[in-house]
Order: structure tokens, then C-alpha cells, then sequence
């Protein structure tokens, strides 16, 4: 008898799926808008127990932990407008986990925030805030 593949969590709940699938595109958006400025991708979706950074970049000697937020509408406010104080401490220590595990040492560390608003059937706007807090 072959044996069945676990289901994905996400097969029981579509609107769990489509927010996933919106957060990957949001996540490749904002990594390719922050390449075109010259920032370098190091890492994507990095996880520890304590939580997850979704892009790490380096932008010259300054690392950047960048944490991606992605809407299809602002009818629940702006993208960016999700990340408040506590949110940004939290990236904080999760880049200093970062740095830690890779036994790295840039010669600043820096916390940006990208919103990428996709409206369906109208083009997708970014919005870049470097340094945050």
C-alpha cells in the first residue's frame, strides 16, 4: 500500500493559503525593488524559535534586516502601518540572532521595512523605509 503525504495545513483553509501566497509574492517583490538600489540578498525566510526575518540584505558594510508587509487593499490601513514598536524590537533581537549564527560582524546593523500594496488589476506600489526606530 503506498503511503499518503500529509496535507498541507493550508489545504483546509484558503484564505490561510492566499495569505501565504501574497506574502511570497510581496517577499520576491520587495527583494527584487531592493536589489535594483544595490542592496545584496543574504537570507529569505530566516527561522529560529524565536521568530522569523524575512529578507536579510547587506547594503554595503551595513547589514539590513527587512521585514516585508504586503496588502491587497488599504481598507485595514497601510501596509506598513502593521509594524509598530514592539514588532521592530523583535527584529532587532532576531538580527542579533542572526548575527550570531552566522558568525558575522558588519559594521552596522540596520532595520527596514518595505510595503508592497498589489491591488488586483492595477500596479503594485513599494513603499521603502530604511532605519527604523
Amino acid at each position: 500500500m503506498a503511503r499518503r503525504a500529509a496535507a498541507s495545513p493550508f489545504a483546509r483553509d484558503p484564505a490561510a493559503e492566499h495569505r501565504r501566497r501574497l506574502g511570497e509574492r510581496g517577499e520576491t517583490i520587495a527583494a527584487r525593488h531592493l536589489a535594483r538600489l544595490g542592496l545584496v540578498l543574504l537570507d529569505r525566510n530566516w527561522r529560529c524559535d524565536a521568530g522569523e526575518i524575512d529578507l536579510v540584505l547587506r547594503d554595503g558594510n551595513v547589514l539590513v534586516i527587512c521585514e516585508v508587509k504586503t496588502r491587497t487593499s488599504t481598507d485595514y490601513g497601510a501596509p506598513l502601518e502593521a509594524v509598530d514598536r514592539r514588532k521592530a524590537d523583535r527584529l532587532r533581537r532576531l538580527g542579533a540572532r542572526w548575527l550570531l549564527v552566522h558568525d558575522c560582524h558588519p559594521d552596522d546593523i540596520r532595520i527596514d521595512l518595505v510595503g508592497v500594496l498589489a491591488p488586483r488589476g492595477r500596479p503594485v506600489e513599494v513603499e521603502h523605509v530604511e532605519g527604523v526606530g
